[in-house]
């Protein structure tokens, strides 16, 4: 009797047939018979269909189809003599996530959960020594203040600062700041994750994930014409750290790193202040960044929440009601991201945007920092060989309008704050909601009750203005 894996298998080979791809399934059969070479033959050929359209038009079977091979391609290089390829074998693997569909993806998980276990045994490869003293040295770092103000955007410091709160209850947080849309920093609220130590050490981030690959996106940032995409080792990327080559800086975003390394995702937990927001989380997606590159302005239509792990890093915000004068770019994908270049503001081309007031500050270690949705927000990783990790939490209703709480993790690398390089990390927790006028939805101890009134089911955002006379204590 054929097990459920094998029907699935079995069911994507015939949908595979039925769009055409007779040389894939002749070529995954062998595989699947112990041939190596037909096994890389047929990851090609769904590596090729891949990239045969946009991403969005690319058939759902064809990427399962390359997380099938890239199974394949593992299983028969850990297989191989002398112990196997454990490495091609992990690659392959982590290929297979990053690339392929869902539908095999719990058995690339646990083909991955076997190889990293088979490999336990051997010895780590140590950073050189030369680095870990430059990580410690960064995390211990003792900048002046003077100094780091002459290297941050113009004014900065000097006009309105954020809000300072000290570990705020989630009921006074919702009241004062949610509800209202209005920035704060939270001190004190992540001493007790695991990362804040852990993660000092560079060996222990080289022997959890060091073998492991990940994307990344080379670039001063997304608006650049220089962007490309890359495949590499997170050891390779944290030997980018050093990298004086501006050419060469890379970073991570949109992929959910804490669902492919899951050692990783347990130094970290979720703040309370993320359940301002309501519903369940789900998939996270991930950002770093190295030295050289920034955030530019912009603003996000959710709710975001950074937590700083250790270091410090500059954020300026500007609430929506100036977007004008902030000069969005006019390009649909760009359009909100600023064209005004806040490290060096061409006052002729945007002559508004000087006297626009804002408010700012530094986060320091164990800060939390709420952003409420379209506030635009810049923030400095300047060249300041900081290690990041940001965590977005994004509380979506069913019309793809998103009121969210995120948070945001960051280890400082360097002393020299804002002068040599940067990683950043983001990760992204969707939900939906459907609202029913037959039932309610109730917060976190009670603290909220929230009735839709309507005669039948409706689906809306919860605008400050909406949400208020909804919320009974």
């Amino acid at each position: 009797m054929a097990t459920g894996g094998e029907e699935k298998r079995a069911a994507l080979l015939r949908q595979i047939t039925e769009e055409g791809g007779f040389a894939f399934v002749a070529s995954a059969e062998k595989a699947a018979a112990g041939d190596v070479r037909a096994a890389e033959a047929a990851r090609e050929m769904a590596w090729e269909q891949l990239h045969s359209a946009p991403r969005d038009e690319v058939g759902a079977a064809w990427r399962d189809a390359y997380a099938l091979a890239c199974l394949h391609v593992a299983a028969l290089r850990a297989a191989g003599g002398n112990g196997g390829d454990l490495r091609a074998a992990l690659r392959a693997l982590d290929m297979g996530l990053i690339m392929g569909g869902g539908l095999l993806r719990a058995e690339l998980e646990d083909a991955i959960a076997r190889v990293v276990a088979d490999r336990s045994g051997g010895e780590a490869e140590a950073v050189t020594g030369g680095n870990v003293e430059r990580w410690k040295e960064g995390i211990a770092g003792d900048r002046d203040p003077a100094d780091v103000l002459k290297l941050l955007p113009v004014k900065a410091l000097s006009c309105k600062q954020i809000e300072r709160r000290s570990c705020i209850s989630l009921e006074a947080f919702i009241r004062d700041y949610f509800i209202c849309e209005s920035p704060v920093i939270l001190s004190g609220c992540i001493d007790h994750w695991p990362a804040r130590t852990k993660w000092k050490d560079i060996n222990y981030l080289e022997r959890i994930a060091g073998d492991r690959t990940i994307p990344v996106e080379v670039g001063k940032n997304h608006a650049c014409t220089e962007w490309k995409q890359e495949l590499i080792t997170f050891s390779q990327f944290l030997e980018r750290m050093w990298s004086s080559d501006s050419a060469n800086l890379a970073y991570v975003a949109r992929h959910p790193l804490f669902d492919q390394i899951k050692e990783l995702r347990e130094d970290i937990t979720v703040p309370e202040y993320c359940c301002a927001g309501g519903g369940e989380l789900q998939s996270p997606n991930a950002w770093f960044s190295p030295h050289g590159t920034v955030t530019p302005l912009h603003h996000d239509p959710h709710h975001n929440l950074f937590a700083q792990v250790l270091g410090r890093k500059y954020f300026r915000l500007y609430p929506a009601s100036v977007s004008v004068d902030l000069y969005p770019h006019t390009e649909a994908k760009l359009s909100n991201t600023s064209q005004v270049d806040l490290d060096s503001i061409d006052e002729k081309e945007f002559p508004k945007t000087a006297d626009l007031e804002f408010v700012d500050g530094i986060l320091e270690e164990g800060d939390l920092l709420y952003i409420p949705p379209k506030w635009w927000h810049y923030m400095s990783y300047g060249a300041d060989h900081l290690f990041y990790l940001a965590v977005d939490l994004a509380f979506v209703i069913i019309d793809d309008k998103a009121l969210t709480a995120n948070h945001t993790v960051h280890i400082k690398y360097s002393k020299h704050f804002l002068e040599e390089s940067v990683t950043i990390i983001w990760f992204w927790m969707p939900c939906m909601f459907i609202w029913d006028s037959q039932k309610h939805l109730r917060g976190r101890r009670g603290m909220l009750h929230i009735q839709v009134c309507s005669p039948s089911n409706i689906v809306f955002f919860l605008q400050p203005s909406t949400l208020k006379p909804l919320i009974r204590k």
